[in-house]
C-alpha cells in the first residue's frame, strides 16, 4: 500500500508532460497554418472632410534696392552754402532750385555744354542757346533759339532774375545754372560737399543723376533660386509700408560669386513708380519681400495624401466606404491640394488606400 502514492505521482507527471507538449504543438500548428494578413487591407487610415479653402506657398526674403549714381553736374558758384533746396532722389525739371550760395540760387537746366562763363548782352554760342532754351521752358522767352544774346534775351533774363528775387542786371553768372544732359531726371546732391554752411570754391562735381529707378534684386542660395524661376512674383514692402509688385527677370552672379535674382516691375515698368524717392540714394536698402512660390488658389481643399494616382494616369479620392471618385487637381502646396470633381462635405481617406 505504501507504493500507491509514488505510482500516482508518476502518472500525474506523465499526463502533465503530454498536455504541455500537445499545447505547444497546437500553437505551432496555428502559427504555421494561419495565412498572413492582407497588408493593404490592414493599412490604417483616417478621414478628412472636403472643405472650401485656399492653397498657396510663399517665402519671405530681403530685396536689395540700390541706386547707381552718375556724376552729371559741376558747381561753379563760390561762397557759403546757405540752403539746400532739393531732396535726395527728387525728380527735377528745368529751372528747379538745387541750393543757394551766398543766398544766390543755383538752378538746373538741360544742355550738353556745362556753364563755363558769365553770359550777357553780345555773347554768342551754344551755351547762349542753352540759356535761351531754359528761359523759354520757364515762360520768359519767346524768341528764336539762335545762340545770340540780343535785347530779347536780355529782357527774358531780367524777368527770370526777378522771379528768383535777384538784382535784374541781365548778367547770368557761370555758377547760376548747372546743366545736365536730360530733364526731367532724378538727381542727388553730394551732401558731403553741399550742405548748409559748407564752403564752395567752384569746380566741385556735386550733382548726380540717379536714373528713372533704383535696381532691385534678391540675394539667394542655389536651392532658393530653383524655387524662383523667371516670372516668379515678388511683393516688396516699401519704406512707407505700401506694396510694390515685381517679377523675377534674370539670374545673375554678383561680384563675390553669389547668386542674385534681378527684378522688374510688371510689364517692364519701374517697381517703385512715383514712390522711388523713398529709397535712400546712398548704399543698399533692404526691403522685406514675399516671394510667391505657388500662387494662392481658392476651392475645394483636401490633404494631398488623400489623392491616389491610378495606373492610367487618372487621380481619384476614396471615401470612407472605399468608393473611388475621379478628381482634377488644380494646384498643390504645403501638403494641401485644390481639386474639382466632388462636393464639399465629402469625407475621404487619408492616406488614400485601395484596400
Amino acid at each position: 500500500m505504501q507504493h500507491e502514492p509514488r505510482r500516482w505521482a508518476r502518472h500525474l507527471a506523465i499526463a502533465t508532460s503530454v498536455l504541455v507538449v500537445g499545447t505547444a504543438i497546437g500553437w505551432a500548428s496555428a502559427t504555421v497554418l494561419t495565412p498572413p494578413q492582407d497588408v493593404l487591407a490592414s493599412t490604417a487610415f483616417t478621414t478628412a472632410e472636403v472643405v472650401i479653402g485656399e492653397v498657396g506657398s510663399s517665402i519671405t526674403l530681403n530685396t536689395v534696392a540700390e541706386w547707381t549714381p552718375t556724376p552729371v553736374g559741376t558747381n561753379l558758384a563760390a561762397g557759403t552754402v546757405t540752403t539746400v533746396d532739393v531732396e535726395p532722389g527728387a525728380e527735377v525739371t528745368a529751372g528747379a532750385r538745387l541750393y543757394t550760395v551766398n543766398l544766390r540760387p543755383v538752378v538746373v537746366g538741360q544742355g550738353a555744354i556745362p556753364a563755363f562763363r558769365a553770359l550777357a548782352s553780345g555773347a554768342t554760342g551754344q551755351d547762349v542757346a542753352q540759356l535761351q532754351q531754359l528761359l523759354r521752358a520757364l515762360g520768359h522767352y519767346g524768341g528764336a533759339i539762335d545762340g545770340q544774346f540780343r535785347w530779347s534775351t536780355t529782357v527774358a533774363v531780367h524777368s527770370w532774375q526777378k522771379s528768383l528775387g535777384l538784382a535784374q542786371d541781365g548778367v547770368v553768372q557761370a555758377g547760376d545754372i548747372v546743366y545736365v544732359p536730360t530733364l526731367p531726371t532724378r538727381i542727388a546732391i553730394d551732401t558731403e560737399t553741399v550742405n548748409r554752411g559748407a564752403s564752395l570754391a567752384g569746380g566741385e562735381a556735386v550733382v548726380q543723376e540717379l536714373g528713372e529707378s533704383p535696381s532691385f534684386f534678391v540675394p539667394v542660395t542655389d536651392s532658393q533660386a530653383r524655387l524662383m524661376p523667371v516670372g516668379t512674383r515678388v511683393e516688396i514692402t516699401s519704406p512707407d509700408a505700401s506694396t510694390w509688385q515685381s517679377t523675377v527677370v534674370d539670374r545673375q552672379t554678383d561680384s563675390n560669386g553669389g547668386t542674385q535674382l534681378a527684378l522688374s516691375g510688371p510689364d517692364s515698368t519701374t517697381i517703385c513708380g512715383e514712390e522711388c524717392a523713398q529709397v535712400p540714394v546712398t548704399g543698399q536698402t533692404l526691403l522685406r519681400s514675399r516671394i510667391v512660390i505657388v500662387e494662392s488658389v481658392s476651392g475645394l481643399t483636401v490633404p494631398s495624401a488623400a489623392l491616389l494616382s491610378k495606373a492610367d494616369g487618372s487621380i481619384v479620392i476614396i471615401d470612407g466606404e472605399g468608393v473611388e471618385s475621379p478628381v482634377t487637381v488644380i494646384t498643390s502646396a504645403r501638403g494641401l491640394s485644390i481639386i474639382e470633381g466632388v462636393d464639399a462635405g465629402m469625407r475621404v481617406r487619408v492616406p488614400a488606400t485601395e484596400g
